[in-house]
């Protein structure tokens, strides 16, 4: 059964993300920050931030093909520019594809707008195995 994404992703569940929306080549998702996911600064922990980051891009390079069934992280660099606490909103972009390899660029905003995390990434996609 289908969770956050159209995929069921247990740790997505855990993170709390909800997708907001989804188009070809982008994604939008949400997280709030709840005391569980944040280090002993009492703001999100960067793995977090970092999950967070690392789904929204994979989804958004996953929504190009209609026939991939996941998109795997090959490589992903995340600048943290701000503490990220509360509600926040991360949107990721395919901006290139080749035939299986897929960049992303993506951003998290605070709901003031404010750039708080960047990210670039390069993901796999995945199809179903033929027999």
């Amino acid at each position: 059964m289908a969770s956050v994404f159209d995929l069921k992703i247990p740790y997505a569940e855990l993170l709390g993300l909800r997708r907001l929306t989804e188009a070809p080549g982008n994604c939008t998702v949400s997280m709030n920050v709840r005391p569980e996911l944040m280090n002993s600064w009492g703001v999100a922990h960067g793995g977090a931030v970092m999950s967070l980051l690392d789904m929204t891009l994979g989804m958004s390079a996953k929504s190009l093909d209609d026939n991939a069934i996941a998109a795997t992280t090959v490589e992903l660099k995340v600048n943290f520019l701000a503490t990220v606490t509360g509600e926040v909103v991360a949107e990721g972009h395919a901006r290139r594809a080749g035939r299986s390899l897929v960049f992303a660029e993506g951003e998290i905003r605070n709901g003031s707008g404010e750039v708080l995390a960047k990210a670039t990434g390069t993901f796999k996609l995945r199809h179903p195995r033929t027999a």
